[in-house]
């Protein structure tokens, strides 16, 4: 994958592909780089939408499971 930000000097814009590139589908994507950062949405937290959805004691069970899957993540293999 190549990704680059230029500014161009002209309306015309020419790239160069890479040999491996030729023959393949390649995507391009053409917009101006504060378009990109303005339309970017929050990130939501996703945690706070369950409160109070869920009981006490599926959440417990939750945690346990996520801890002992954290465990295992320490593990030598």
């Amino acid at each position: 994958m190549i990704r680059s930000l230029l500014t161009p000097q002209t309306t015309d814009l020419h790239i160069a592909l890479p040999a491996d590139y030729v023959g393949k589908k390649v995507e391009v994507l053409v917009f101006t780089y504060e378009d990109e950062t303005e339309t970017a949405a929050p990130i939501p937290d996703i945690m706070a939408q369950f409160w109070d959805i869920i009981s006490e004691s599926t959440t417990e069970a939750m945690h346990k499971h996520i801890a002992s899957s954290r465990e295992e993540w320490q593990r030598d293999i």
